[in-house]
């Protein structure tokens, strides 16, 4: 399991003013989703936080206190087992929401959200989100269609860590933490890696220098870079194209 001697404080930061054009502002595809009036609406009852490395979000079977749109960084979905060990079953960054099963009317979480890449968001207190998606029927339509997202997200983690090898995982989770933050540099750790892929550390290493030999990333103290993310995706195990494939069927299909 990650060592998380502290949890990191949450700060929270001055709340902008949202308008639909600047989207330098707010970054979530959830909120940049809905109407501008709802939006306004939802934002106003939000704080802006900053949310450090390590940060954890929704603690496994303990009442969660506050849900979570991602601006920026990502956050991991993590199952931790009885003996201390944990695996990555799902990431979420700028299009996502950690805190679904308050939208159902469960308290607690199932899994483990913490931060793996610094970064920001819009929070709201568990007891405030029953009231405000009666006020905002779009944002509760959105949440749900968002919570299938993440549900297949899950099942096809679970079929690639049973089946893939390790160094496809590793290519797969590359471009999913990239199409989540925007950047082809990441500072990982073999340890942290392992933990995210359910694999031992020697794998790690003995799959990250696959893809270093092969010109599609570089690793170097903890820092992984993606070189050709054109290739990549060809490394990658077919289960990050299936992803993409459904996820863009489904939102053609609302369209």
């Amino acid at each position: 399991m990650l060592k998380q001697r502290t949890t990191p404080r949450v700060r929270a930061l001055p709340k902008p003013v949202l308008h639909r054009s600047d989207r330098n502002t707010v970054h979530n595809t959830i909120l940049l989703g809905l109407t501008r009036k709802e939006c306004d609406s939802v934002l106003s009852r939000l704080d802006f936080v900053e949310l450090p490395t390590h940060t954890i979000l929704n603690e496994m079977s303990q009442p969660i206190k506050f849900a979570y749109f991602i601006n920026s960084g990502l956050a991991s979905i993590l199952n931790v087992l009885s003996h201390g060990k944990s695996v990555e079953v799902g990431l979420t960054g700028k299009e996502g929401f950690v805190g679904l099963p308050l939208l159902v009317g469960f308290a607690t979480s199932p899994t483990q959200a913490v931060m793996q890449i610094a970064g920001t968001a819009y929070r709201l207190s568990a007891d405030d989100i029953v009231d405000m998606l009666r006020r905002s029927p779009q944002l509760e339509r959105s949440l749900n269609r968002y919570s299938q997202e993440l549900a297949l997200q899950v099942t096809q983690v679970a079929a690639c860590n049973r089946l893939h090898e390790v160094e496809q995982r590793l290519a797969r989770w590359l471009l999913m933490s990239q199409d989540r933050v925007g950047t082809s540099t990441f500072s990982l750790t073999q340890q942290f890696l392992a933990h995210m892929l359910g694999t031992r550390r020697a794998s790690v290493t003995v799959a990250a220098g696959i893809l270093q030999k092969s010109g599609l990333i570089t690793y170097k103290r903890g820092e992984v870079r993606i070189r050709n993310r054109g290739r990549l995706e060809k490394a990658a195990c077919e289960c990050y194209r299936n992803f993409n494939r459904q996820i863009k069927s489904w939102h053609s299909a609302s369209n």
